[in-house]
């Protein structure tokens, strides 16, 4: 089979422990087969809090195909995403979820080789390249947002705009009648990553995944030759041009495997992480219009003389905003690794093999470094607020080495987003809007988020 290759672990993973190696930590092994993965899905919150009341900060679950150690709290963010002593793999922790669907994209590398293509994928993200993606941002923004007047599921909305958005900034073209298809791919990708069957059998979510990978690679990889050739002149700015024309540490172009890998990867998490985000602000603004009304009094402050990408900067109450939304609902709630060496936490000693769990979603709700977490507060953010704050109490884009590439066009994504749709409209909803999140594997709103765009007059 054309995935069989994928399936299989890559021969310098370590084996897995065996189950008896991790017997002295407390857990459960839950149902035959699916382990608690049913549970942990139909609501993770839930699960968590039973977890941790019955086992502690440190436990055993077995879900999504293998059996992980949990580890809770902002010193377990720090001693696995910065990984001073390199503990921990990435690629063995997300493989076993996302191996069949983003092989050898950057999250699913390691060390040496995953600094090499980061610093390479790096020169996409460089000042000047960031300038023109503004440009395009905000036009596309502005054209999008002027037509959502009335009732509209803001969730969907989103989700088109990022993917228009991305056609644009990532792919440069248009992406015409393929984008329909193109989008599709990217939902049955991630929707595969949480499948409870993790083999691509016929009729489960994981093989359309499966296929929906191969056919945006086969999409990718008849571009690049085009794009290599109209690339020589460095004109193009998007990030599949810039990739295609990038060169590594001895001078040599990337693959053409490569820059297929790396695309499909960063499109699908800049396209569902900014949808899941900007759906999360756009309730947050709906629950507590005082702060809907203060961000809108900071955007009508700017100056119309100059153009909104060069003011961002000036927007600060709405990157605290921006900020208390991820802490409230990440977009990545959770983060794996596997220990490669044998390792020591909460008075438990951990083998080289084991899976190994942070919850970003457990640490951004303690009340010793979020007093009152379940209140909406973006004060927390000032500067003051911060001081003397756990460096790892606050993790949505990840830490250390593997710290989101694309974090900075994420922030400015959303404030071009923000400043649009502020400017025009008053943003109302039903009590019940938003109610109820399919938080895995990137939280979406159940019911799309309907809301009402209010013309401001």
């Amino acid at each position: 089979m054309a995935y069989a290759h994928t399936f299989d672990a890559n021969p310098h993973w370590l084996p897995r422990q065996k189950p008896d190696s991790l017997a002295h930590i407390p857990g459960e092994k839950g149902l035959p087969i699916i382990g608690n993965t049913l549970r942990l899905l139909r609501d993770p919150e839930k699960f968590g809090r039973e977890m941790i009341a019955k086992y502690g900060q440190v436990y055993r679950n077995r879900a999504l195909g293998g059996t992980s150690v949990i580890l809770l709290g902002a010193d377990a963010n720090e001693l696995v995403l910065f990984d001073r002593d390199r503990l921990f793999s990435s690629e063995q922790g997300w493989g076993p979820i996302l191996n069949l669907l983003f092989p050898r994209g950057l999250m699913l590398m390691d060390f040496d080789q995953h600094r090499a293509d980061r610093k390479t994928l790096s020169v996409a993200f460089k000042p000047e390249p960031m300038k023109h993606y503004a440009t395009q941002l905000d036009a596309g923004i502005a054209s999008a947002v002027a037509a959502w007047g009335g009732n509209l599921q803001v969730y969907k909305a989103v989700k088109q705009l990022s993917l228009d958005l991305a056609a644009t900034s990532f792919l440069g073209v248009e992406l015409g009648e393929e984008a329909d298809r193109i989008n599709q791919a990217f939902v049955d990708e991630v929707q595969a990553s949480v499948s409870p069957i993790r083999a691509p059998l016929p009729g489960t979510s994981m093989r359309k995944g499966v296929k929906a990978r191969q056919y945006l690679i086969d999409w990718f990889e008849r571009e690049i030759p085009a794009r290599r050739e109209s690339s020589e002149d460095g004109n193009r700015q998007d990030f599949f041009s810039q990739f295609c024309r990038a060169k590594d540490e001895n001078g040599q172009p990337l693959s053409t495997q490569a820059i297929a890998d790396h695309m499909n990867f960063l499109m699908m998490a800049a396209h569902d992480t900014i949808t899941s985000s900007a759906t999360s602000m756009v309730m947050r603004l709906v629950r507590h219009p005082e702060w809907q009304e203060r961000l809108r009094e900071e955007v009508m402050g700017l100056d119309k003389s100059v153009p909104l990408t060069e003011q961002l900067d000036r927007l600060t109450l709405t990157d605290y905003a921006f900020k208390e939304t991820l802490r409230m609902l990440p977009p990545v709630p959770s983060i794996p690794r596997r220990a490669v060496r044998d390792f020591s936490f909460g008075g438990y000693d951990i083998p080289a093999g084991t899976n190994v769990g942070i919850s970003v979603m457990h640490v951004h709700y303690l009340p010793e470094h979020w007093p009152d977490p379940q209140t909406f507060d973006p004060m927390r953010f000032t500067p003051e607020a911060s001081k003397g704050r756990h460096r790892f109490a606050w993790v949505p884009y990840g830490g250390g080495a593997h710290m989101c590439l694309g974090l900075h066009f994420a922030q400015m994504q959303i404030k071009l987003l923000m400043a649009n749709l502020l400017s025009r409209y008053r943003i109302e909803a039903d009590a019940g809007a938003g109610a109820t999140w399919q938080v895995f594997p990137i939280p979406r709103p159940k019911d799309g988020l309907p809301v009402r765009m209010v013309p401001l007059q």
